[in-house]
């Protein structure tokens, strides 16, 4: 790994590696909040999985999200959204290509040299962690996100049974097989049999196999994605048919940006601290 930045904040340190991944054949950065807690015990780990055009700067700038670690005694995590580079395939729009690799593996040219983001984050980066953080306990993952990235929180912890011990999310995509951003994404790097959509569709994935880990979930009612592309009404009606505890929130008048997430981050970490510390 290369360290890119380093900073001290909250008594912990905020650090950024570059590293080249055998995953996606390119060179890969992610951030690492270790809280001071670490110098003398192991610590959970929280993997927070950002949205459309971020990548591991908004979440640690915009939340509040390491003074919260610092409180708890929380490791976070914060991969990249994509590959990135020269050499990568990107496309004109904001919702494909680079900044937008939907925590799945692709499978269709031009993208399925690089965009492998679900083999990413859940095997090689752990992988790396565990090699390279000798107090993160990854007995004790918790995994959340926003928008995309809640889509990819809801769905790697539902691929993944028994890996994360909790799970939430902010206004994620819970249907993406039914939803423009979703539709043009999936065709674009796995094909058009939508068959094959259902295995990364939050909502066909609780139904069938639902976690016995409860879901938290909250939703701004002024988010202008809301009815179009997250339609979290879909998410509830699929917890109901496959029997899934969840808790969604509409919090009335929000909307689907970082103020929306620094006010109910708060929340989420409790509902983390209930499972890992416990």
């Amino acid at each position: 790994m290369e360290l890119v930045e380093q900073k001290k904040a909250f008594g912990g340190m905020l650090e950024v590696f570059d590293h080249q991944s055998e995953t996606c054949h390119c060179v890969m950065r992610f951030a690492v909040f270790t809280p001071q807690q670490a110098k003398t015990s192991k610590v959970p780990v929280i993997w927070y999985l950002s949205g459309l055009t971020c990548n591991w700067s908004n979440v640690m700038e915009k939340s509040g999200i390491m003074r919260l670690a610092a409180e708890h005694g929380f490791m976070v995590i914060a991969p990249d959204t994509s590959p990135r580079g020269d050499d990568v395939a990107n496309d004109d729009g904001y919702d494909l290509g680079q900044g937008a690799g939907f925590y799945i593996n692709a499978t269709q040219a031009p993208w399925a040299k690089h965009f492998h983001m679900e083999t990413y984050i859940a095997e090689e980066l752990p992988a790396l962690i565990k090699k390279e953080f000798a107090n993160a306990d990854l007995e004790r993952q918790g995994i959340t996100g926003h928008s995309m990235g809640g889509h990819g929180a809801l769905t790697l912890h539902l691929k993944n049974p028994g890996r994360y011990k909790s799970v939430s999310a902010f206004a994620p995509i819970v249907a993406p097989s039914k939803v423009p951003w979703g539709e043009k994404a999936f065709s674009a790097y796995i094909g058009e049999d939508r068959t094959d959509w259902l295995k990364h569709d939050a909502c066909a994935l609780v139904t069938a196999t639902p976690s016995d880990v409860p879901i938290l979930i909250d939703q701004g009612t002024a988010d202008n994605f809301l009815e179009e592309q997250l339609q979290t009404h879909l998410f509830d009606e699929a917890c109901d048919a496959g029997g899934q505890k969840v808790e969604i929130n509409m919090r009335e008048g929000y909307d689907h940006s970082y103020y929306f997430i620094a006010t109910f981050l708060p929340d989420h970490f409790e509902w983390h601290a209930k499972a890992l510390k416990d």
